[in-house]
């Protein structure tokens, strides 16, 4: 008797906890039953001797979206997902972006259209707040946050996207009454405009100048100053793209306070450095992104804080442009670094570049990739538990990995569209060969099978991530600050 649509037979199958061989049985889209010796089904995947692992959920992409500076980037939902698909990830979060003058209604439901006519993966929004007008933060945000859209994002530099101080502290208020997490950029951006203005004054324009212009610093001090704010408001907080040792080191001592900070990093601060901007010409604008790349041992820093839980997800911050007049070079052959379009492409290459250095060469175990790539990111952004694992009960998001196939990073091999790999050249071992999404093979043979606008929208609960702690600051308890009501 057929129970089941589909069964993936005698894989090792990888969650957070370990590894075992097991068949995984799928009905409706969705995993209804793990075991060994499963009944028939309509349709069966032999994955002996392959690894089966939950889908990536890669939670900070930029997709089909104006950037602060006006420049459309690279990829459409169609390119930037199908993309994804191809490297293992089934489930994307990208930012629905406010720019100032815009109705952050308008932005969503604009954005949502695109999503639905494009997206071959699974998708959520971040809310990106650029423009916190009474009606942002009375209106919109509030009923966007309840309707699903969980995260905020918000920048600290930046002249056109950037909020001052008092905007932040009222972005997080509102997410804190309404149960969202709030997503910053956190960079100086005194620093930045003045280090970037100096350089360029004294003729200091290449590319390589760009990773000067971001000094350290000026990461170490905007995340002590949200993670204070953070600690006022008792509003949990994600820091993007943490580059630094010492940035790493400030989320750790925040998190030994009991503040409720989370963190991210991305490939590019684990495989780069300052030195791959320093290319003939204008080459290195490739390399360019925010914050920059840094040194090797910021790499092993960052290593180290992802192994101890310091920082729990890496994401790929995905901002695709074009090396041509359309994105890096927009202000032509001879740009300086400030008018150079920040990003890298990565939805792709992020899982293989992570399991080839943690599982392939040793450096950390299958379960961590696991948790670092998949299940942390859809816990902490919502998600969970439909999301980001292999358990009965949860869509059937997928990859079948090969673990010994090896593949060599070419400039024109990526199915995104913006014709070159920053990671050129880097051979990895292990590549997820097949690739479901809710039970439907969307990546067989090297082949895209899914059509245009077959994700879904993921709308999201508050999670746990998302809850203040309960610890208030003395300055909002009325016991003790004279029985005045803020909160």
């Amino acid at each position: 008797m057929v129970e089941y649509d589909l069964v993936i037979k005698g894989g090792r199958v990888a969650t957070t906890e370990g590894v075992s061989t097991m068949d995984v049985a799928v009905q409706d889209g969705v995993i209804t039953a793990l075991g060994r010796n499963l009944p028939q089904a309509h349709h069966t995947i032999d994955a002996a001797e392959k690894l089966v692992l939950p889908g990536g959920v890669d939670a900070h992409c930029h997709i089909e979206q104006l950037s602060g500076g006006g420049l459309m980037n690279a990829d459409t939902f169609e390119t930037a997902t199908r993309s994804a698909a191809f490297g293992g990830t089934t489930t994307v979060i990208s930012f629905a972006a406010q720019h100032r003058g815009d109705s952050l209604r308008n932005v969503v439901e604009n954005y949502a259209r695109l999503a639905a006519d494009g997206a071959v993966t699974d998708y959520a929004f971040h809310l990106w707040i650029s423009d916190p007008t009474p009606e942002t933060l009375e209106r919109d945000l509030p009923e966007l946050i309840e309707s699903g859209h969980r995260s905020i994002k918000i920048f600290m530099t930046y002249d056109r996207v950037r909020l001052l101080d008092e905007q932040v502290l009222d972005v997080m208020m509102v997410a804190r009454k309404h149960g969202a997490l709030v997503c910053a950029h956190a960079e100086n951006h005194g620093m930045i405009k003045w280090m970037a203005d100096r350089l360029v004054s004294r003729g200091y324009v290449e590319p390589k100048f760009h990773g000067i212009s971001h000094p350290r610093v000026c990461e170490i001090e905007a995340f002590e100053r949200l993670i204070r704010f953070s600690q006022l408001l008792d509003q949990p907080i994600m820091l993007f793209h943490v580059s630094t040792a010492e940035g790493a080191a400030a989320i750790r001592r925040a998190r030994g306070e009991g503040i409720k900070v989370f963190a991210e990093t991305c490939p590019q601060y684990l495989f780069l450095t300052a030195q791959d901007l320093d290319r003939p010409g204008i080459e290195g604008a490739k390399w360019m992104c925010s914050p920059p790349p840094r040194t090797v041992a910021d790499q092993e820093a960052l290593w180290r804080a992802l192994e101890l839980g310091d920082l729990q997800v890496v994401s790929s911050d995905h901002a695709p442009y074009r090396f041509d007049e359309s994105g890096k070079l927009s202000a032509g052959p001879n740009a300086d670094f400030k008018q150079i379009a920040n990003g890298l492409p990565g939805l792709e290459t992020r899982l293989p570049l992570l399991f080839d250095a943690m599982v392939s060469q040793g450096r950390s175990s299958l379960e961590k990739f696991v948790e670092l790539t998949a299940t942390a990111p859809a816990k902490i952004y919502g998600l969970h538990p439909r999301k980001g694992a292999i358990a009965v009960g949860a869509d059937a998001d997928i990859a079948i990995w090969n673990p010994d196939r090896e593949v060599a990073f070419t400039d024109d091999g990526l199915h995104d569209n913006v014709g070159y790999n920053p990671f050129a050249g880097r051979k990895v071992r292990g590549w997820p060969e097949l690739v479901l999404r809710r039970g439907d093979v969307i990546v067989a043979d090297g082949e895209l099978r899914a059509q245009p606008g077959s994700g879904q929208l993921q709308l999201r609960g508050s999670s746990a991530s998302m809850r203040p702690t309960g610890r208030l600051s003395p300055e909002f308890d009325p016991a003790v600050n004279f029985g005045a009501h803020l909160l």
